[in-house]
């Protein structure tokens, strides 16, 4: 018999659905926006999971995520009500290469993994450029206050795949606030506007700050979620550093 399955957050949704497995899920959480969950309930956003719909929905296995700050609380709760719960916490490109695979393995699908993983690395791949200097690029999350990746975010790794680098590689952590000058600071050559839980990106918002930094917007189910859709992102960066930063000379 077919597992039920329950994800809480979008990346673990995608690599379900690129896996073909989204029949198999019963409850997902409300910003998953990968085709084919209209059968599946709805439980609140990542941060805010109904434990009770999830419960209710009885699944057999959990995807949790630990990928954005906060959810420890969520696989707490989930924990507590006794439901078998996987967690997904990649920081780099080949942790969630991993997960593709891990996720294709729990469902019986260890052929179906393999053949998204080796495509996702290929594609990654691909995309490498060398350059004289590697263009430092900063990703920005939110804008007020300004949130950007750090250190230990995918992010550092899915840019120095690209022959780039992350222009706050020198920071701890995953993401963390930051003043204008200290934006400035940081010396990007590109800075990306992925901004989290909105409808509409804004790079003008980054423009207006008077950086002089070439800006793009990436949607943040490109660049937001270590799962398949990174190559979307990773698309989008390398058109702007071959036709913005190369502009300018690097």
């Amino acid at each position: 018999m077919s597992p039920r399955l329950a994800s809480l957050t979008c990346s673990n949704t995608d690599i379900l659905h690129a896996l073909g497995a989204t029949d198999l899920l019963v409850a997902v959480d409300s910003h998953s926006d990968a085709p084919g969950l209209d059968h599946a309930a709805r439980l609140g956003p990542d941060l805010n999971i109904d434990v009770a719909a999830l419960v209710a929905a009885r699944p057999d296995l959990v995807l949790a995520s630990l990928s954005v700050p906060g959810m420890e609380r969520v696989v707490e709760a989930v924990q507590a009500a006794g439901l078998e719960t996987v967690i997904l916490d990649p920081t780099s490109v080949p942790q969630t290469v991993a997960s593709i695979r891990q996720v294709g393995a729990l469902l019986g699908l260890p052929g179906r993994g393999e053949e998204v993983a080796q495509a996702l690395e290929a594609e990654l791949a691909a995309l490498h450029r060398p350059a004289p200097r590697a263009p430092r690029v900063l990703v920005e999350w939110w804008p007020r206050p300004i949130i950007a990746a750090t250190r230990e975010s995918w992010v550092t790794d899915l840019l120095a795949g690209l022959g780039a680098v992350n222009a706050l590689a020198d920071l701890e952590g995953r993401s963390r606030p930051l003043t204008l000058e200290q934006v400035r600071e940081a010396q990007p050559d590109l800075i990306v506007c992925s901004w989290c839980g909105v409808k509409k990106l804004r790079p003008e918002v980054i423009e207006a700050r008077g950086l002089g930094v070439p800006v793009v917007a990436v949607p943040e189910s490109g660049l937001g979620r270590p799962g398949p859709r990174l190559i979307e992102g990773a698309r989008q960066i390398r058109a702007a550093i071959d036709s913005r930063v190369v502009g300018c000379g690097l």
